[in-house]
């Protein structure tokens, strides 16, 4: 009956979050054994986050950290719990265990609670949805835009908004929600937006709202002199820490880095500085380290590691000037007069000493390699002619963390000119332009023979 029904226990291994803001964030904890226990595994990523979320019909996962310690003398479940993201509750986990475990840490898991992103390829990617009187609506394009989006993106401890557009990651199969959203950008929640009554009563198909926001930068390499070398380091409750982890998954952690931070590929692993109870495990197809496991560990000292990925060095610049200012601005690039003398000159950051700078010349053979002084190198041309004429790169190579690297710059396309004219009068039907190499009168248009006048004027401009 109705009364048995309200009083029935929950599910064994089912899952609740407490001492939070509302009943989509908090503490988590497990019904193991008729009372409700917190669960102090060890491993603990946003993937489990994910599916506790769902498990409650509380959105997205947006924050999965710590708890605090189990002080009040009750035990915990232990649970090594291993979700794809996918499942709809945690018991469709694999799972070993559970059993009884005493001290350690609660887990705390914040849920988007009204609004999420379902169908998309990471946390912060697909098709928006907004909780509407318990059940999810999709939103239609047109009564979204993208102060809308960001507020959203910020709702789902997301970066900035990225992509907006209808149908990018399908339709829903329920309901569409009937407002219009007229968010300033500055609210904290989309609910908290003001809204209007749509202007057109249905969304056409392919309209449904798809959100590509950026992540977060929570992962810095610190101490190698490149943003893209460097001890790792990420940022967790408050504070940068250093990333510890096992020697057999550095690597996979190293790529995920690499690709998240724009640098590469992985060039070498090694040892960094030491830190206590935090360390990541990674696949290596992760997107963000946000989507890695993490562990906490009061007891063990683990070992934290340096990354040094490919694209160490920042892009060399490369420029022309020339001592007689017979430098121009064409529309493919730098002009140069037949015969002036030019330099070309390579420079970089100053991230490390030394190094080399090789100018190359496209379509053909010809190079020129000096050493960087003072982090940059000239090669002077005495005398422009045809035969330099064409593209220009600057390669800077330089040896460091036992590896060569190297970095070029844009192309500098160069014309050289034989004369350069510039136009100084008009006078009737004539064009007049001096040569200024032979200051000739030149006469680009005859559309008419000038007259008496006309060419009396002539020879006083001349």
């Amino acid at each position: 009956d109705l009364q048995a029904q309200s009083i029935s226990p929950p599910a064994e291994l089912s899952f609740r979050l407490v001492n939070g803001t509302s009943s989509c964030s908090g503490n988590v904890e497990v019904f193991y054994r008729r009372e409700w226990l917190g669960l102090c595994s060890i491993w603990w990523t946003m993937k489990e986050a994910k599916v506790v979320c769902r498990e409650l019909g509380c959105g997205n996962a947006v924050a999965a950290s710590r708890g605090p310690l189990v002080e009040d003398g009750r035990g915990g479940v232990s649970l090594w719990i291993r979700c794809s993201g996918d499942e709809s509750t945690i018991r469709e986990c694999g799972a070993a265990g559970p059993g009884v475990c005493y001290g350690g840490y609660y887990h705390h898991v914040i849920c988007s609670e009204s609004v999420q992103l379902v169908d998309g390829a990471g946390l912060c990617s697909g098709r928006l949805e907004v909780k509407s009187n318990q059940s999810w609506a999709s939103v239609c394009e047109a009564d979204f835009d993208q102060q809308d989006a960001e507020v959203v993106c910020g709702e789902l401890g997301c970066g900035a908004p990225a992509a907006l557009q209808g149908g990018l990651y399908g339709e829903g199969e329920g309901q569409t929600w009937d407002k219009e959203f007229q968010c300033k950008g500055n609210e904290s929640l989309l609910l908290d937006c003001d809204t209007s009554d749509r202007k057109n009563n249905t969304c056409l198909p392919g309209n449904a709202v798809g959100l590509t926001c950026s992540e977060l930068d929570d992962v810095r390499l610190v101490g190698g002199g490149s943003r893209c070398a460097g001890g790792l380091e990420r940022y967790d409750e408050g504070e940068w820490r250093t990333v510890g982890a096992v020697d057999r998954n550095k690597e996979a952690i190293a790529a995920v880095v690499c690709r998240k931070l724009g640098c590469g590929s992985t060039v070498s692993v090694l040892p960094g500085n030491t830190t206590r109870g935090f360390s990541v495990h990674c696949s290596g197809s992760e997107s963000s380290l946000r989507e890695c496991g993490t562990s906490y560990s009061t007891y063990d000292l683990l070992l934290g590691f340096t990354v040094i990925c490919s694209d160490l060095l920042v892009q060399p610049d490369i420029s022309l000037t020339d001592s007689m200012g017979g430098v121009s601005r064409g529309h493919q690039g730098p002009e140069m007069l037949w015969s002036d003398s030019f330099t070309i000159t390579c420079s970089t950051q100053p991230q490390y000493p030394g190094g080399s700078f090789l100018l190359t010349f496209t379509g053909s053979n010809r190079t020129q390699t000096q050493p960087a002084v003072n982090h940059s190198a000239a090669f002077l041309f005495p005398a422009a002619d045809d035969s330099h004429q064409g593209n220009y790169s600057c390669v800077y190579d330089n040896y460091v963390f036992s590896h060569n690297f190297s970095s070029e710059s844009e192309l500098l396309s160069l014309t050289v000119t034989t004369r350069r004219q510039k136009r100084v009068n008009r006078v009737s039907s004539m064009d007049l332009y001096v040569d200024a190499n032979a200051m000739e009168m030149v006469s680009l248009s005859s559309r008419a023979e000038a007259g008496p006048g006309e060419e009396r004027a002539a020879q006083g401009t001349e």
